[in-house]
């Protein structure tokens, strides 16, 4: 079994084979460390086969970067073709398996990966010193560090052109500068208030209110402060009436000293926030171009900071950009099996803020397409322009615009046109006075009047029934006959049972 193994140095840079001499000790995967304890141990086991350095620490870096990324580098390929080749019947020990892969599609030689090869590696890392002769420790530190270093910066220079960290840090550093703001606006303003409480209902902008309490202080000044610089002349001259009659407290100097070094500091930051803004747009620009037309300069920077990285979002769908942010939302509602969010941090887009409700759910699910395309555009193309960003979102806008005027157009077999309105006929028409209108008797259900209809004809036939019967009585009184009085059935049965 033939072992390939590249070491990690610097100057002295190589790739070089070891042949394994006893087969059977690689079988106790567990006790094969006891085998490489000391370099005589691991000269018995392993044997230097071949050694070939490197010319200079440029071909060092570009063979370490092709096996860190698991391919085939042009040196590594033409000494498996010398050595390995004349010996395929046996097979070629690798540590990545993505790496045998490679070379046995390419080279068609039998390589092996297993928890024995990885205890093998080990073990030959340990004792390196003893199977290279000539290498003295000191040295091989140094060359370890130097590649290790240039390999280090080879990644970080992946791609100068996107460099997106920069982005991720001034958007979070930008919500967390907006979170501190609001806190000392808010403390400046309640604190301020127990001396001036009516300044904060005239004064709404909080970095006016802060500027204007730090030119004059106390409240009493602001009769005899010029603040036009600050305020409009209308507003100056409320400020003044109000300072005049207000219900606030007294406060020493000293408490005043301390609101006004609040201001200056709620002042400081907010300028800050301004210049890291617009430092945030013109990275923007230059790295995402086309993203920040399509969604603008905040919504991109959030985006990305999501993902982790622009290439990371490119490798998104749209589906996912549609609901990055919305997650908690997406996975509630698909635990609780209702209606899924439809948009997430693309929300606070431009485009989506100007539709109306109906319509924000398809408008966001065009844009996180189009968006999708110009992230992608951003990412992998070598084209800095913006003219991809700003067609899509033309396309975005006249599908809005269609969407709003949808009542007034109608879908044709041709396409889409305006819809036809039928021609003006005059028709007159007569109309008739109404009398009903004019009567003053409370109205009454239809329900009702049948019922009281019903009850009229009932009362009529009782007093028809009991009129007859007087009639008959009176008719048998005149003739000398009793009256005879219908007896009910069970009067009958009882006289029958006791004539029995």
């Amino acid at each position: 079994v033939q072992k390939c193994f590249k070491c990690c140095v610097g100057f002295l840079l190589c790739f070089f084979l070891l042949q394994v001499l006893n087969e059977k000790k690689l079988q106790e995967v567990d006790s094969l460390w006891k085998e490489f304890e000391t370099p005589e141990k691991a000269n018995k086991i392993v044997k230097l086969k071949h050694f070939e350095k490197f010319q200079d620490t440029t071909e060092a870096l570009a063979a370490s970067t092709a096996l860190v990324e698991g391919k085939l580098s042009k040196n590594l390929k033409k000494i498996l073709k010398k050595i390995v080749a004349k010996d395929a019947h046996e097979q070629l020990a690798v540590a990545d398996a993505k790496l045998g892969g490679v070379i046995k599609d390419k080279l068609n030689l039998s390589c092996i990966h297993s928890p024995m090869v990885t205890e093998l590696m080990r073990g030959i890392r340990s004792q390196i010193e003893g199977l290279i002769t000539g290498l003295p420790s000191r040295e091989m530190a140094a060359m370890c560090l130097g590649l290790a270093h240039s390999l280090s910066r080879y990644k970080l220079k992946f791609s100068p052109d996107k460099v997106d960290t920069m982005i991720i840090q001034a958007i979070s550093l930008l919500d967390d500068l907006d979170k501190e703001l609001n806190n000392y606006i808010m403390r400046c303003r309640e604190w301020y208030g127990w001396h001036f409480p009516e300044l904060g209902k005239i004064i709404t902008d909080n970095l006016t209110y802060c500027k204007c309490v730090r030119k004059v202080g106390d409240r009493t000044n602001f009769a005899s402060s010029d603040v036009s610089d600050i305020l409009p002349e209308e507003i100056e001259e409320d400020v003044k009436a109000a300072a005049e009659i207000s219900m606030g407290t007294e406060v020493s100097e000293e408490d005043i000293n301390n609101i006004i070094h609040l201001c200056d500091q709620v002042i400081e930051i907010s300028e800050y926030r301004t210049q890291l803004y617009d430092y945030l747009k013109n990275r923007m620009m230059a790295i995402a171009p086309n993203l920040t037309i399509m969604v603008g300069e905040l919504v991109g920077a959030r985006l990305i900071a999501h993902a982790g990285s622009l290439l990371n979002l490119a490798k998104h769908p749209a589906s996912t950009v549609q609901l990055l942010g919305a997650e908690k939302a997406l996975f509630r509602a698909l635990k609780t099996k209702r209606d899924t969010p439809k948009f997430g941090l693309i929300y606070h887009a431009s485009l989506v803020g100007q539709t109306n409700t109906k319509n924000k759910g398809k408008i966001s699910r065009m844009l996180a397409a189009k968006t999708a395309l110009t992230i992608r555009y951003d990412a992998l193309g070598e084209d800095t322009s913006a003219e991809m960003g700003a067609e899509n979102r033309l396309k975005v806008e006249t599908r809005l615009r269609l969407l709003e005027e949808r009542g007034i157009r109608r879908i044709s077999g041709t396409g889409k046109a305006l819809a036809k309105a039928d021609k003006y006929q005059n028709k007159s028409e007569v109309k008739i006075f109404d009398p009903s209108g004019d009567s003053t008797l409370p109205a009454v259900s239809k329900k009702r009047k049948i019922q009281e209809v019903e009850e009229q004809d009932t009362e009529v036939a009782v007093k028809a029934k009991k009129f007859k019967a007087e009639m008959k009585e009176e008719a048998t009184v005149e003739d000398g006959e009793p009256v005879k009085k219908k007896k009910k059935k069970k009067d009958k049965e009882k006289q029958a049972e006791e004539e029995e």
